[in-house]
């Protein structure tokens, strides 16, 4: 906690003004000012790369979140719960840069809601103002690389062209000097904040990082980094190299020329050349509810949002309801033999099967963290395998009975019975089971629109909580 000179009240970070502002006498403060109220500098070796801060770890997940404030925390927003967090002092590595907020709370909420606006079928508690002013600001730590790719480079592509009944391919070497520099490519350095809402949430304008000092912090929030920038490395020297490429190609010279990317890759020199420790501003709000957890992150410098919205089934059925009205009656202006209506409802449970299956694919690879890096390295780190998705541990009722009911329908067109009734009742049937497959498909939207309740198999961290 940091004490104004003036009259040792509270001094806290102010957005519009981007200085520290007492609570007591209103004064503003330089955040350098505070620089040298580094803890016993002489007491820890390593003072000079540490800073002091209250760790704050919740019961039950065992998220942490740091802060320069001592104050009592009493909510996670990892995992939603409303709990007094556990507190212990302690001497964390200091980031090189930092990215002051620039949009305050009111900003963030402003914009939340005009985002709210076109979710209608989303439920009315995350549009309630109490729910809305629960947003905590929350620095996120993030490592920064520093990419050149500098030297004569010679690339192997060809041109493709007929001539008669022969496919002629030229061969070439597209030969020239390159220097490009990608300043400040950032991936999380966090295993509890997902990558999907870290890219999201990009880009950040670098121009904004300042040198870090724990002053910035003040009555913020702060995610523990636990990645190491080693895991980021190899996937922030591909993204320079794709860039690179992409550039080449658009070359005049070079225009018409196929490029192997492949091929170019190792030709460009690519290499890191420094990597820094940075924290970036996002105000955050977690939705929980039963045993799933929602996300809404909001970049604090651009206001840009990356939320989890699930849909509320009640609302969703009702809008569907009304809108079949008008439908029914359109389609009793047409008359359908019995064979068209049956293959008509094999399409529509064809495609309802297949949206099905995509859910339930994205429902596997978040929950197992398949496109996370930070959590793939947390597992491995703890030697676990990958976790089953909460797809996998539910009954999957809709694609059972779609699947039934694509069968049966194709047993009605194969045998081409007498009576029409067979196939009105297979194409109800069909129908039917479509309806059960969609209900389900709810289902799992809401559970690939949120996320499991976080485990971070640290210190108070309890599974059976």
């Amino acid at each position: 906690m940091f004490s104004c000179p003036n009259c040792g009240g509270n001094v806290k970070f102010d957005i519009p003004s981007q200085k520290l502002l007492c609570d007591f006498c209103h004064e503003h403060f330089d955040p350098y000012a505070f620089e040298d109220k580094k803890s016993d500098a002489e007491e820890t070796p390593s003072a000079e790369s540490a800073f002091e801060a209250t760790i704050f770890t919740c019961p039950q997940c065992g998220g942490e979140i740091l802060s320069t404030d001592n104050s009592a925390a009493e909510f996670c927003s990892f995992c939603g719960a409303s709990t007094i967090l556990y507190s212990r002092i302690s001497h964390e590595k200091r980031p090189n840069f930092i990215i002051p907020f620039k949009k305050t709370k009111e900003d963030c909420k402003q914009a939340y809601s005009e985002f709210m606006k076109k979710a209608i079928f989303a439920p009315k508690e995350l549009k309630d103002p109490k729910y809305i002013d629960g947003f905590r600001g929350i620095y996120m730590p993030y490592w920064a690389f520093y990419v050149t790719q500098r030297g004569d480079i010679s690339i192997p592509a060809k041109k493709q062209y007929r001539r008669g009944d022969y496919l002629i391919t030229d061969h070439y070497n597209l030969e020239g000097s390159l220097d490009a520099y990608y300043k400040g490519l950032s991936y999380d350095a966090s295993s509890s904040f997902a990558d999907s809402i870290s890219e999201t949430l990009a880009p950040y304008d670098l121009k904004g990082m300042k040198s870090f000092t724990p002053a910035y912090l003040s009555g913020f929030y702060a995610d523990v980094a636990d990645v190491p920038a080693s895991v980021y490395q190899q996937a922030a020297e591909a993204t320079a190299t794709e860039e690179s490429i992409k550039k080449i190609r658009k070359q005049p010279q070079f225009s018409g020329y196929a490029i192997n990317s492949s091929k170019a890759a190792s030709l460009v020199n690519t290499k890191t050349e420094t990597i820094d420790s940075t924290m970036f501003p996002v105000w955050f709000m977690s939705y929980r509810k039963n045993d799933r957890v929602a996300y809404v992150t909001v970049n604090g410098q651009t206001c840009k949002i990356s939320a989890d919205v699930p849909i509320d089934p009640k609302k969703f059925i009702l809008s569907s309801i009304i809108l079949s009205i008008p439908l029914f009656f359109l389609f009793l202006l047409f008359t359908l033999l019995p064979t068209t209506l049956v293959g008509f409802t094999i399409f529509l449970a064809v495609l309802t099967l297949i949206l099905y299956a995509s859910e339930l694919n994205s429902i596997h690879r978040k929950d197992t963290g398949a496109d996370d890096r930070g959590m793939q390295y947390r597992n491995r780190l703890r030697k676990i395998g990958q976790p089953l998705g909460d797809s996998e541990r539910k009954g999957t009722l809709g694609y059972v009975t779609t699947i039934s009911a694509i069968v049966v329908c194709a047993l009605v067109l194969f045998l081409r019975p007498v009576s029409d009734l067979f196939y009105y009742a297979a194409a109800i049937f069909s129908l039917a089971a479509v309806g059960i497959c969609l209900w389900d498909l709810i289902r799992c939207y809401n559970i690939l629109s949120t996320r499991r309740l976080p485990q971070f198999d640290r210190t108070g961290g309890d599974d059976r909580a």
